[in-house]
């Protein structure tokens, strides 16, 4: 068992380096950026949005203080954008599967409007300094400070720029703070919709999490390095001790390819409160009926652990004059134990594993790209723990800030063999359209 995990990891590096020789390169030439810059989406994204080329990556390393298209405010201790830039982020989603359990939404047919709705607001406010501010209207309970983070420059040495960055985060984990791959190394930064079917990492969870912290990071455009501080919640937290994340990549050209290959290591023990919980008690202890009420506030302190490795590649280059992203990832996550879970893996049994591999060809430059990518999971558990993913997909740009997706996952493994597990919950096969937004 351990040597075939072993195996797939080598395969993936193996498999990038292989194919960046084998084809013909041609770099691919691109135009754009946003509001701040003056400069059309094109410029930072590779094929089409999230996904970053090396300028993406440069503005990102920049602490998103790149600017160009705008007048700026100059004065002593003070250098900020005449016009604070902001923008809508919008996903439309439809998803449709196929099991039998005709009480389940998504066997009849789920339409999510929207998915996903957030204002965004970022870009430079001071030298060295810049923001991003994802902003949210959900439940009262929930934060409108969706994810935010704002990267300090310390210092420029030869090229590479150190940085710190605060942040916090309800849902990509401590990865949010600064990730530059489009492996699904971060949730957000993904090539596909279904992101559990298409990357290691997002199957085995390290990108499904809260999270607060601080990130340290040195970057220049042949590498980066990312030494992450963080506790497991959104905003305010009394986590203790901080947990770890480490993170680092090298980003070299070759012959007209745009290379990329690291590993992630999440790891160490925590204790936090667990969301108070507030309820009616009789103020005279065994009061059954004309009781008078107080309100009582009850905490659990938990106690977790993280503890998880990850290893991804990724080419993006030209075969002729066909844009083509080769992306591969493999993921391991430690068994929970009796004194601590993991946040990753809830199974004592075995380790939670995970190898995937993604290609995306565009077949039309610019307008349409036709992806193929095949997960193999394994959860850890005693039995029907193999869940597999064969993923199909086309993203049609409408607009460069507006694209169609269409993405279906075929679902295979002895975790699907079980009824429970398969026709009678959600299937074995998932269909998701998608027109997502930006302006």
């Amino acid at each position: 068992m351990k040597k075939r995990r072993y195996l797939k990891a080598l395969i993936c590096f193996l498999f990038v380096a292989g194919a960046s020789l084998l084809i013909t390169p041609e770099a691919e030439s691109v135009p754009a950026f946003a509001r701040q810059t003056g400069m059309s989406c094109n410029t930072c994204h590779y094929q089409h949005y999230p996904s970053l080329n090396s300028v993406g990556r440069a503005f990102k390393s920049s602490g998103f203080t790149m600017v160009g298209g705008q007048s700026m405010i100059e004065g002593e201790l003070l250098s900020i954008p005449a016009s604070l830039n902001a923008s809508v982020v919008l996903k439309v989603r439809g998803k449709k599967t196929n099991g039998n359990d005709d009480t389940s939404g998504k066997n009849k047919g789920i339409i999510e409007f929207p998915d996903e709705g957030v204002l965004l607001f970022g870009g430079k406010v001071g030298e060295r300094i810049g923001f991003l501010l994802e902003a949210q209207l959900k439940a009262p309970e929930d934060s409108a400070w969706a994810s935010f983070k704002m990267p300090i420059t310390v210092a420029e040495v030869k090229g590479t720029n150190l940085s710190l960055i605060p942040f916090t985060t309800d849902g990509p984990g401590p990865a949010y703070g600064f990730e530059l791959l489009n492996t699904g190394a971060m949730r957000i930064q993904r090539v596909l919709e279904d992101r559990k079917a298409i990357s290691a990492q997002q199957y085995i969870g390290t990108g499904d999490r809260a999270a607060t912290g601080i990130s340290f990071v040195a970057a220049n455009p042949k590498y980066f390095a990312n030494y992450t501080l963080w506790a497991p919640e959104h905003g305010t937290t009394d986590a203790g001790p901080y947990l770890h994340y480490l993170r680092a990549a090298v980003t070299p050209n070759f012959k007209g390819w745009d290379l990329g290959a690291g590993f992630q290591v999440w790891a160490g023990n925590t204790n936090f409160s667990d969301p108070a919980v507030s309820t009616w008690v009789p103020t005279t202890p065994g009061c059954i009926t004309g009781c008078t009420m107080k309100l009582t506030t009850t905490e659990t302190i938990m106690r977790k652990k993280a503890s998880a490795w990850a290893l991804d590649a990724q080419a993006q280059g030209s075969v002729g004059k066909y844009p083509l992203g080769l992306y591969v990832t493999y993921a391991n996550a430690e068994s929970s134990d009796a004194q601590r879970a993991n946040f990753f893996n809830s199974s004592t049994n075995d380790d939670k594993t995970a190898f995937s591999v993604l290609a995306e060809l565009g077949v039309i430059p610019g307008r349409l790209t036709l992806a193929a990518g095949y997960l193999a999971g394994d959860r850890g558990t005693v039995a029907n723990s193999e869940q597999n993913s064969t993923s199909l997909a086309a993203i049609y740009m409408i607009k460069q800030n507006i694209s169609l997706q269409i993405n279906h996952t075929a679902m295979s493994g002895d975790y699907y063999d079980l009824p429970a597990n398969n026709e009678n919950k959600d299937g074995d096969r998932q269909t998701i359209v998608m027109i997502s937004a930006g302006f």
